[in-house]
């Protein structure tokens, strides 16, 4: 079996490049991966497709990916 547990975010982030889809969890503030969701802004991929059902609250979550220009 594959073992799919990531050191740390960064190692989980690691293969996602510019124009990737992401589907990401959780609706407004239960949930989310916001972990995650802050690594990518980190990571810096651009142009990135996201499956979600809310655009999150403020500048925490989805929000902060938006404010950052990451989505297309």
């Amino acid at each position: 079996m594959i073992n799919k547990i990531a050191r740390s975010v960064a190692d989980a982030l690691a293969g996602i490049q510019d124009g990737a889809t992401v589907l990401i969890g959780g609706f407004g503030t239960a949930g989310i991966p916001n972990e995650l969701i802050d690594g990518l802004v980190e990571q810096g991929a651009k142009d990135l497709t996201v499956v979600n059902n809310n655009a999150g609250n403020g500048e925490t979550g989805l929000a902060a990916l938006l404010k950052a220009g990451r989505v297309r």
